[in-house]
């Protein structure tokens, strides 16, 4: 499996509180990593820091794709955070899922993002739909597709599924790893969900200044 991200030495201290230090790991593709721990412990800084949106204390992160020379939003591109309660705008879902299409100077393809919306359980009307007729679960979905629309090369999940219910949830995951099988992307997912905890085979713990790897 090829290389896709190599984070060395990393280390985050905020408020002279030290979180995590000396961590390394490298993401293939078709890896998932689950990371876990406490809340406060810096599992969603550790994101914001592959994701460039904070500056670690110590250590890289660096895409193995022999381009050093990548602008912040071609790397947010290529490294996509996802976030707990996504962040809708404007007035419509298509106007949210025509920002994919917009940052790469692109003209939107309703084609494209009326499949990504049956993909997501939705009706593919709904790119017209008001947001603030949408429930939590179908914002949660369409701020997903927003991020899937151009599959990248590492997806960062950061507790998606939380405060969803059972039928969103099965969805965003299956879409996910529906895709990742066909596009082989890197996935780094944190979770409190006992049931994606239970069934992680890459696990990461975070806590206390200390981190741990295990495998299934």
């Amino acid at each position: 499996m090829n290389e896709l991200l190599k984070v060395e030495q990393l280390g985050m201290t905020r408020d002279g509180q030290e979180l995590f230090s000396n961590l390394s790991f490298t993401l293939k593709e078709d890896d998932w990593l689950t990371v876990v721990g406490p809340s406060g412990g810096g599992k969603s800084t550790l994101l914001k820091a592959l994701a460039h949106l904070e500056q670690p204390t110590t250590g890289t992160v660096e895409l193995n794709n022999g381009n050093s020379d990548l602008t912040i939003a071609e790397y947010r591109q290529t490294v996509s955070y996802a976030v707990q309660s996504a962040q809708l705008f404007g007035n419509t879902v298509r106007d949210n899922l025509n920002l994919p299409f917009e940052v790469r100077g692109l003209e939107p393809n309703e084609k494209r993002q009326q499949t990504g919306l049956v993909q997501m359980g939705l009706d593919p009307l709904y790119l017209d739909k008001e947001i603030e007729e949408l429930s939590g679960g179908q914002r949660q979905r369409v701020g997903v597709l927003r991020n899937l629309l151009f599959p990248p090369t590492v997806l960062l999940l950061d507790e998606i599924t939380t405060g969803l219910d059972q039928e969103s949830k099965q969805v965003l995951w299956q879409v996910i790893r529906d895709l990742q099988k066909e596009h082989h992307f890197a996935v780094v997912s944190v979770t409190h969900d006992q049931g994606e905890i239970t069934g992680a085979a890459w696990q990461l713990t975070i806590g206390e200044g200390k981190v741990g790897f295990s495998h299934e």
